[in-house]
């Protein structure tokens, strides 16, 4: 076959009636059963991650709802309907892409043309790709269409990401969730078509493909037609982690050997020969995580862990031993900060190394053969200690009948406060503008999401309160995170590099914490000298100006004699 009329495998390929479809046996069922009984609706929403057959489904729902000979719930594929939807020449089937029209004058246009009857079919469909990318406007459009539909009409939205869309367009719908394929039935679906091709295979490889495709036939079968561009007639393990940037099982499992026995050397010098090979670092650092977690899921339940995992690889049950899940635990942590840091970075190999390093390090309660309870963290360990105080309080309070205002008999310890730095914060202060802090919390959404997921989950609970152009200012609810916060310097690097990237220019990133803070500010003021209250206009007074400018408008300053 030439170059030039080959086709796709997903377009190939792509299922044409609902027994065609993989994965999705709950949602054709239900949708056959609808068919059969006539008991259709007028509008449904098909959700789920891309690749996994919404937009199949709708068309053959479309077949389905004109065809003229239906077989259990099925189209037969053959009548003149079904032909002319499957090459595209029914006008009583219309697809749109949202992305590309999803003006409110688009809708309007479906709206009044869908009150006409159909040409030839039995309905008329309009099938709506990525509807999430419709405006507030066309939403209400559309919405009015929904509310009062013409009973020769359906509509067929399909999205990945549902939760964009207004919850009176969903109420609307019939609504159906895709879920992610499972590798076993992708590997299934590549196996059949290779034979049907007659092309040969490792069942190795295709355990790969399915790996990356990460729950998605369309990109598995993209990546199965990559992968047969190496060789049209075989396809092997070699091509395959060429084409996904995958390493292999035995080498992940002699890099994790080595860094068990703590040879770190040998661990680096792995590391630098698989990324002079062209492996993909964020792929890389997947395969470890998969692997690990192989072994964690092994040592607990050895069925569960199937014969196309890492299994296959020699160091395996070494491994399973070796390691104790205390240690799998804190090789998984390292590696998913790495994950995080590798966005922020061009150069994955530094981070990479330290990964390795640290992978070496033995954690508490690792040395065991056999699962240990974690000892509580401090934070915990002083919560038990505040909860458990204050049940003897109440115990002894109850068991003396004394009132609430009798004193107890000990004394809770005085609140710890961290340390503030004036050294890093007067500088700022020094220099802070209302404006600057403007630009700080508009980015600092998109700075939070730039973070890996453990660090991201501290600083929720953060804000910025004052910035310069050289600095930020945020505030922790809690002293406790502070201290943490402070003393992580992968943290520190991480958010001063998100703000670099965001800003433009490098800031300096200061913590306080909460309760301090209106303190800090009036030590600030004080010890720079705060003006005194004047008859005349406060607000003409530059060092008021510098104050109002640091913290909102005017009236947000009360001046006072002390």
């Amino acid at each position: 076959m030439s170059q030039v009329s080959y086709q796709a495998l997903y377009r190939v390929w792509r299922p044409q009636t609902f027994a065609d479809v993989i994965g999705q046996t709950a949602i054709t069922t239900t949708l056959k059963n609808a068919l059969v009984t006539g008991q259709t609706s007028h509008a449904y929403l098909f959700c789920g991650p891309r690749g996994t057959g919404k937009t199949s489904v709708a068309k053959i729902l479309a077949k389905a709802l004109n065809c003229e000979h239906l077989q259990d719930g099925e189209p037969d594929n053959t009548c003149e309907m079904c032909l002319a939807i499957n090459n595209g020449s029914l006008t009583d089937v219309i697809e749109i892409d949202a992305a590309s029209n999803n003006g409110v004058d688009e809708i309007r246009d479906i709206r009044d043309k869908a009150k006409y009857a159909p040409t030839l079919g039995r309905v008329k469909v309009y099938i709506i790709d990525e509807v999430h990318m419709l405006s507030t406007g066309a939403f209400n459009a559309l919405l009015k269409t929904l509310e009062e539909p013409p009973a020769h009409v359906v509509f067929i939205l399909a999205t990945t990401e549902p939760q964009k869309i207004p919850a009176t367009i969903i109420s609307r719908t019939q609504r159906f969730d895709f879920r992610r394929i499972t590798a076993d039935d992708i590997v299934g679906r590549m196996a059949y078509i290779l034979d049907d091709k007659g092309i040969t295979y490792d069942q190795a490889a295709l355990g790969i493909i399915a790996k990356a495709a990460e729950g998605g036939m369309r990109d598995a079968l993209s990546i199965l037609d990559q992968v047969l561009s190496f060789g049209q007639n075989h396809v092997t393990v070699e091509n395959a982690l060429d084409v996904t940037g995958g390493v292999a099982v035995t080498q992940l499992g002699a890099y994790l050997t080595a860094v068990a026995k703590g040879e770190s050397a040998q661990a680096l010098e792995a590391i630098e020969q698989l990324l002079a090979s062209g492996k993909d670092a964020g792929r890389l650092l997947d395969d470890l995580i998969g692997y690990l977690r192989d072994l964690l899921v092994f040592q607990q339940a050895p069925s569960l862990v199937g014969e196309t995992s890492a299994l296959q690889d020699s160091h395996f049950k070494d491994l399973a031993q070796a390691l104790a899940p205390a240690k799998l635990y804190h090789m998984i942590n390292v590696l998913n900060e790495t994950q995080g840091q590798l966005r922020l970075t061009n150069h994955p190999t530094l981070y990479l190394e330290v990964a390795t390093v640290r992978l070496g390090e033995a954690p508490a309660q690792a040395t065991a053969a056999t699962p240990q309870p974690a000892a509580p963290s401090a934070d915990v360990a002083a919560l038990e200690a505040q909860v458990k105080h204050l049940q003897d309080t109440v115990a002894t309070l109850q068991a003396s009948g004394a009132t609430a205002t009798a004193a107890p008999r000990q004394k809770p310890a005085p609140k710890k406060h961290v340390q503030v730095n004036k050294a890093q914060i007067y500088p700022v202060l020094g220099a802070a503008t209302k404006a600057d802090l403007l630009k700080v919390k508009d980015i600092w959404p998109d700075l939070l999401n730039m973070l890996s997921v453990t660090k991201r989950a501290m600083m929720r609970i953060s804000e910025p309160v004052a910035a310069s152009p050289t600095g930020v200012i945020v505030s922790f609810a809690y002293d406790i995170l502070v201290e943490r916060a402070m003393n992580d310097a992968a943290l520190m690097t991480e958010l001063e590099s998100a703000l670099n990237r965001l800003m433009g220019d490098p800031l300096k990133v200061v913590l306080v914490q909460k309760d301090e803070w209106p303190r800090v500010r009036k030590a600030y003021l004080q010890e720079m000298g705060a003006p005194k209250a004047k008859a005349a206009k406060p607000a003409a007074d530059p060092v008021v100006k510098t104050i109002t400018d640091m913290f909102g408008d005017a009236d947000n300053v009360a001046i006072k004699n002390d």
